[in-house]
């Protein structure tokens, strides 16, 4: 969620930051400002809507100056209008935000009877104007920005640019992601390594609490508890940080489309040298667990909720699955003998990370499965596992889902091996399903012009149903997910049993039922569900094999699908649900990879 970028360099620093940004588009945004300091001076620049527009305000209007910091911002606090964008100023200080200021309100009380004016709606103008009132009373820069830090509440990224001040830059980080990287002379920041790729390969991730000095000649780098602290430099990998779409209309479409390459990858990485035996860190241990919990937001949960289907199945052990934005506050009862598992494919998301923190030290093991290694829940679970999905960047997950079931589904094996329900044997066995899945999904992508002709079909729908039973459940809430969030249509996901529960009221004519439902035990009830929505006229879209679609009979739609085990039809399936919302979004045009008012990573509760 927003964007940060910062530079003290030696060229003209507006250009560079904007191009930063747009590397960071990514992470959803509604307005986007800059601020340079120029000999001595401090100016800035703010514009609503795309970075397009802040671009031409630009060119009409440019910014000079070799020092200066960027943002794009995803409202929290106030309406997405120019006098809302960052960068905030008040007096001689700009500053950039990611985050809440939970305590803004008493500060901005505070400061009113102090007789300064605010002239915005945001949180973030009142840390700028508190910043001001401590320098007012004397405080240098850098003890103003401390002063500041001690006295806000709330998860945050700051960074803080001074009038008079062309070689001074100040970064802070509470619970939000922020990055430092070095250059020859040339220093940086920003909210994550993409956005600092073109300019340098060496990072430094700031931690828990930490606020850093930064001027050209390097950083100097404060603890929560203000004693200076040693941060190491990381070499990042230039190709983890390419974001082009290479010749792909859309991020989303590559990202679909790369799915085989990535499972294959991931697989060749977590197995052994022959491809018959798991290759996981020894820490990844289930021999004492008594009970598994599965924790996760929005994509994340839906993968979860089908992996608790193969821990139960394959390793016989109780499962439980929490959306983690509900996890710290219900309360939950967890075991000293119990494994956590935090997935999040940004490795940031602020409810993942506060429900992990919440367990950590109630719980024999916690486990990330992450996609960014460098993150915040990578380094405080015990072991964590990559999904090597690479930068995901369209707001919509896809390949980062598919990736998360298959670490998954490896650990489920393990829990299998290490409880003694699978033996080696049983192991490889299913390891050889696996090694057939990105074949069989390159096969499943082959579809794509059939999913494109029922997708023109689909888009004049303004309510669509997918329903599921056994795994194909979560993956109907994740099909019905992905359509909602990047076409705009109102769309739910049901277990197949619980239509005639309720949702078979809304069953008419106009009303497109998609059913996913592999050749499988399950087929024949999940069939007898779809009976009863063509009875009552609901059209169906059935997505089965050639098995499933000639016992089913005529449907209104239908998706061929390759007969495939149970043990992978979860990562397979999800191509067509994939597919379907990337066409259907396409047909109704809407913006594809940066679907209105989400954001990538939520970094704030």
């Amino acid at each position: 969620m927003c964007g940060i970028v910062g530079v003290l360099g030696t060229h003209e620093v507006a250009p560079l930051i904007l191009e930063a940004l747009k590397r960071l588009e990514y992470r959803g945004y509604d307005s986007a400002g800059i601020a340079v300091v120029s000999d001595g001076k401090l100016e800035r620049r703010r514009a609503v809507g795309k970075l397009v527009n802040l671009s031409d305000a630009l060119v009409h209007d440019p910014l000079v100056g070799k020092a200066g910091i960027g943002h794009t911002r995803w409202a929290t606090h106030g309406a997405p209008t120019e006098s809302n964008a960052h960068p905030h100023r008040s007096g001689r200080v700009a500053v950039v935000h990611n985050g809440i200021i939970e305590n803004f309100k008493t500060l901005r009380a505070e400061l009113s009877a102090a007789g300064l004016v605010h002239e915005t709606e945001t949180d973030t103008e009142t840390v700028a104007m508190l910043t001001r009132r401590h320098l007012d009373e004397g405080m240098t820069p850098v003890e103003a920005a401390a002063a500041t830090l001690a006295r806000l509440e709330g998860a945050f990224a700051l960074a803080f640019l001074f009038e008079g001040e062309d070689d001074l830059m100040i970064a802070a980080r509470r619970g939000s992601p922020l990055a430092i990287g070095h250059g020859e002379g040339e220093m940086y920041l920003g909210s994550d390594a993409i956005a600092l790729a073109p300019m340098t390969d060496q990072i430094t991730y700031l931690e828990e609490g930490d606020w850093a000095v930064l001027t050209r000649a390097g950083a100097e780098i404060f603890d929560a508890e203000g004693r200076r602290a040693n941060r190491a430099i990381s070499r990042i990998r230039m190709d983890q940080t390419r974001v082009d779409k290479g010749g792909y209309r859309h991020f989303m479409a590559k990202e679909i489309a790369e799915q085989p390459g990535i499972l294959q990858a991931a697989l060749k990485f977590h197995l052994d040298a022959d491809g018959t035996a798991l290759a996981l860190p020894e820490t990844v241990d289930f021999r004492d667990c008594d009970r598994i919990t599965l924790v996760a937001c929005g994509t994340g949960f839906y993968a979860a909720q089908v992996a608790k289907y193969w821990f139960e199945q394959l390793a016989r052990i109780p499962v439980e699955t929490d959306i983690a934005s509900e996890y710290r506050y219900r309360q939950p009862v967890v075991s000293d003998r119990g494994v956590a598992i935090f997935i999040s494919q940004s490795g940031e998301t602020a409810d993942t990370l506060a429900a992990l923190r919440h367990v950590k030290d109630q719980v024999a093991r916690t486990i990330g499965v992450i996609n960014v290694p460098t993150s915040s829940i990578a380094r405080e679970t015990d072991v964590a596992l990559p999904i090597l999905a690479g930068p995901e960047i369209s707001v919509a997950s896809t390949k980062g889902f598919t990736a998360q079931l298959l670490v998954l589904q490896l650990l489920a094996l393990k829990a299998g091996l290490d409880r003694g329900t699978l033996s080696a044997g049983d192991v490889s066995r299913q390891l050889q399903t696996l090694a057939d899945l990105p074949r069989q999904m390159r096969r499943a992508l082959d579809r794509e012009g059939e999913i494109e002709a029922i997708a023109q079909k689909l888009a004049p729908a303004s309510d669509v149903l997918f329903l599921g039973r056994g795994t194909m459940y979560p993956l109907a809430l994740e099909a019905a997910l992905k359509l909602k969030e990047v076409s705009y249509t109102h769309a739910e996901g049901y277990a197949s049993g619980e239509l005639k529960h309720g949702p078979i009221a809304l069953i008419e004519e106009t009303m497109p039922v998609v059913v996913l439902a592999p050749r499988d035990a399950l087929f024949e009830k999940t069939v007898s569900n779809m009976q009863e929505v063509m009875a009552r006229h609901g059209q169906v879209l059935l997505i089965s094999d050639r098995a499933g679609l000639e016992e089913a009979g005529a449907v209104w739609q239908h998706i061929t699908m390759p007969k495939v085990p149970d043990l992978i039809a979860p990562m397979i399936y999800a191509v067509p649900a994939q597919l379907l919302a990337y066409h259907t979004a396409l047909a109704r045009g809407t913006d594809v990879d940066q679907p209105r008012n989400l954001a990538k990573s939520v970094t704030v509760e």
